[in-house]
């Protein structure tokens, strides 16, 4: 229809109440919802355009990239140049070979004895371009990869109660258990103590998740983490 309008791209990550598009040529699926002649999404996700059908897929809260970001990521994948990895997103992330280390790299290394395959690693997103390439780097410190240790997960909207105001969380999580703790924006925090401490950590990650939105969260970790000591 000549009135209709499209306010979207296929693949554009969007918001709830987003207006998608306007007119009855477009036909709302999945998170998207008509009222009247405007379709709107109805939760964070990435729109799909297959025709006249207007989607949008939810992340379910997954991690949206975007430059400067910490995160916690795996190698699924080595690359001729670098290294893929899976930074709970819609999208691969790369780790070139430039960014991945200080150290010199003589030419045809195996590549695994830098980073393997399963392998963690604490890094800084360094691009997202407009169609969605994430490059990472590891090569300057704090990043670095992290060996052992075990991988908790949490909404990537909740990572700002565990790391508290300049760091108070995440600080006392730190020293009422001595475990060593890594949290990425991602939502991914991994964790490296004894079974006991890490099962420790676990709990109150959980705890956090359930209750990021309550009063008094603070007060309950601290008496959470002093228990543990008597």
């Amino acid at each position: 229809m000549e009135n209709s309008k499209l306010f979207v791209k296929d693949r554009d990550i969007v918001i709830p109440g987003e207006l998608l598009a306007e007119g009855l040529e477009f036909l709302p699926s999945g998170k998207a919802h008509r009222e009247g002649e405007k379709i709107f999404a109805s939760t964070v996700g990435m729109v799909s355009i297959k025709g006249r059908v207007l989607k949008v897929v939810p992340f379910a809260g997954r991690y949206i990239p975007k430059k400067g970001d910490v995160v916690v990521g795996k190698i699924v994948a080595i690359l001729p140049g670098g290294w893929s990895v899976d930074i709970n997103s819609p999208y691969t992330a790369d780790l070139p070979l430039a960014e991945a280390t200080t150290e010199f790299i003589v030419k045809g290394m195996d590549l695994s004895r830098i980073f393997d395959i399963g392998d963690y690693v604490f890094c800084e997103v360094t691009a997202v371009t407009e169609t969605k390439f994430v490059k990472l780097t590891s090569a300057r410190k704090p990043y670095r990869r992290l060996r052992g240790g075990t991988l908790l997960q949490i909404s990537p909207v909740k990572i700002p109660r565990v790391i508290g105001k300049q760091g108070s969380m995440i600080n006392m999580i730190k020293q009422g258990t001595g475990c060593e703790i890594y949290v990425g924006q991602n939502g991914w925090i991994w964790v490296k103590g004894t079974p006991e401490k890490e099962a420790i950590v676990a709990k109150v990650i959980e705890t956090i998740g359930l209750e990021a939105h309550t009063k008094g969260l603070t007060d309950r970790i601290k008496a959470m983490l002093e228990e543990v000591k008597k």
